[in-house]
């Protein structure tokens, strides 16, 4: 690797690593279980569903209504007659149901930008988490080196002091050492294996058994511009998409709220039926008649106007909001770009002198204990500066993925 300003545009993970026992979980593998298997990401799905449901359910018209009336004037008393009435009516609303059609459309492209934002936070936490289980594994892999060396140099102590070559202070010590080696690496196996539970615990855990990551923390890059980035970011983050489907969705509300002021009206149609009137003071035959009729309210309260503007001054709000969440992005792509370059620095530093250089101490050091040119503390003090030196790295190497997912998080673009 030779460039400082640069970004990461794959990854590259390596072949898979024999261990006993275990599965060998790739990257890609892996997030594709997240997004398959992923109960969060699956209930956040019914959403859409809900939403198209919702779609159909303002689709309906008015129904009709039916009424039925039965009318006895005293006919057994005074033989007036009888007589039945049939009415069928039904309402009309002009604007209302297209108003709450494209209203629900609106709310399910809505509804589709915040899945999308769910699947790009999940996708990255996803990623992140699978780092830190590479670097829980890559540092489990330092101490337990670092433990079969001090291992074998207290084996060797004991074998030297036998022969009278060291102190019993000497072999001690380095029988010490080896146990708080042991130790250390027995804590980093726990953490190894809570890194593996984060893993299954994203992917619902389909199955009781050892997961082991494959891959490498370090990875291919090149170089890209800030404002490209800033850009790219304004057109792909959902959550962007979001504010710009609520400031639609604030739009449609108001249409709704207008198209409620409309006027609705009723038009019946009915029929009745008179049997003939026998009274003597007043006999009548009997008839069929119909009506046909039309109802308006008088909307008065239309002169109320406050629903209008309190809408009006929502949708002013939704559009200051994202133009807050536009500079946001900017800050944010700002922030985690600068932070990606700094940290190829410092993996650069490490990658040409550090490593190389503690690694070549410590070596001298313990060729200069066996010969005698040398005491143990100051070959424990070359480990201990060698293993901080590995443990650095790999803390850097995990610092600058998680940075570079962070700056794929704010572009919107998760590989």
């Amino acid at each position: 690797m030779n460039k400082q300003h640069c970004l990461i545009v794959a990854f590259i993970f390596g072949g898979f690593i024999g261990v006993s026992a275990q599965v060998q979980l790739s990257f890609s593998d892996y997030m594709h279980r997240v997004i398959d298997i992923n109960i969060g990401y699956a209930a956040e799905q019914l959403n859409l569903n809900v939403a198209e449901a919702e779609i159909k359910a303002v689709k309906v018209f008015n129904d009709f209504t039916f009424s039925a009336e039965y009318a006895n004037n005293a006919d057994w008393d005074l033989m007036m007659g009888q007589g039945a009435s049939v009415e069928l009516s039904k309402t009309f609303s002009l604007g209302k149901r297209r108003a709450n059609i494209d209203l629900a459309k609106s709310e399910k492209e809505l509804t589709v930008a915040l899945l999308d934002d769910y699947l790009r936070n999940l996708r990255a936490d996803a990623s992140i988490s699978y780092f830190n289980a590479l670097r829980s594994r890559d540092q489990l892999a330092i101490v337990r080196n670092a433990y079969q060396n001090i291992k074998q140099l207290a084996d060797a102590d004991s074998v030297r002091f036998l022969k009278g070559k060291i102190s019993e202070t000497n072999a001690i010590q380095s029988r010490l050492e080896a146990g708080i080696a042991n130790n250390e690496t027995m804590q980093a196996a726990l953490e190894f294996d809570k890194s593996i539970g984060d893993l299954l615990l994203l992917f619902a855990g389909d199955r009781a058994i050892g997961y082991t990551p494959s891959g490498e923390l370090d990875m291919l890059v090149i170089d890209y511009n800030l404002d490209s980035l800033q850009q790219i970011a304004i057109d792909n983050r959902a959550d962007l998409a979001v504010a710009i489907h609520n400031i639609e969705v604030a739009n449609r509300v108001l249409k709704v709220t207008r198209s409620e002021r409309n006027t609705d009206f009723d038009i019946s149609l009915g029929g009745n039926y008179n049997t003939r009137v026998r009274n003597l003071d007043a006999p009548a035959p009997s008839f069929t008649g119909f009506t046909v009729g039309i109802s308006v309210p008088l909307k008065f309260s239309n002169f109320n106007k406050g629903a209008i503007r309190a809408q009006e001054w929502r949708i002013q709000q939704v559009e200051k909001i994202y133009e807050q969440e536009k500079q946001r992005v900017k800050s944010e792509v700002f922030q985690n770009y600068t932070a990606y370059r700094g940290l190829c620095n410092q993996v650069l530093n490490y990658d040409n002198d550090l490593l190389t250089r503690a690694k070549e101490v410590i070596n001298s050091k313990v060729y200069a204990y066996k010969r005698g040119d040398c005491s143990l503390l100051e070959v424990l003090d070359a480990q201990r500066t060698y293993d901080d030196i590995q443990h650095q790295y790999v803390e850097t190497l995990y610092s600058r993925a998680v940075t570079f997912v962070e700056l794929q998080r704010s572009i919107g673009i998760i590989q």
